[in-house]
């Protein structure tokens, strides 16, 4: 009898996704695509990339406000074209699963309304999970055209951040939030 052990050729569906050939966690662009590791963990990497993103804004928003938020948002959209592109260069997928630097964009966005009100922050997450995962018009489009690269990757996250971000500040005018 043998005392090797057997092992299945089959990815396994939890855990932590290697790093593409050529690449260190040490690499900003890895950092800022991966945002700091969170989209290497499977399942559910958009939605555990998401949670990721909640921290950090909630303290931008707490110490720079809205306005704050909405510029974080736009330089990390920038930053984080570059470093999707980097990532997906690297990795051969253009939309690398482990590439989430456009869900923290993404929700960064739909809770601008949001202002420092955590149930506010909650339905932000929620919608824009919603809108991510469904990917209406144009969001659709970005997702499923291979000619935008990084910038189509970092697009449909925000459409779909800005769809969540009318619903937030929707209901924080009807219920007085």
């Amino acid at each position: 009898m043998s005392s090797k052990s057997v092992t299945s050729d089959k990815p396994k569906f939890y855990g932590i996704r290697p790093l593409p050939p050529g690449t260190t966690f040490k690499n900003a662009n890895v950092l800022i695509a991966t945002w700091f590791g969170a989209g290497r963990l499977k399942p559910a990497s958009g939605t555990i990339g998401t949670l990721a993103g909640v921290p950090f804004g909630m303290l931008l928003q707490e110490f720079v406000g809205m306005i704050g938020l909405a510029i974080a948002a736009v330089l990390l959209f920038w930053i984080g074209t570059i470093a999707a592109k980097y990532y997906g260069q690297k990795s051969g997928q253009t939309d690398d699963q482990a590439i989430v630097v456009d869900e923290v964009v993404g929700l960064w966005i739909a809770a601008i309304p949001a202002a420092s009100n955590p149930i506010l922050w909650l339905v932000a997450f929620i919608l824009f999970r919603l809108f991510d995962i469904t990917k209406p018009f144009p969001a659709s489009y970005f997702d499923k055209s291979e000619r935008g690269g990084a910038l189509y990757v970092m697009l449909d996250d925000v459409v779909a951040g800005i769809y969540a971000a009318m619903g937030v500040a929707a209901l924080a005018i009807i219920t007085l939030f």
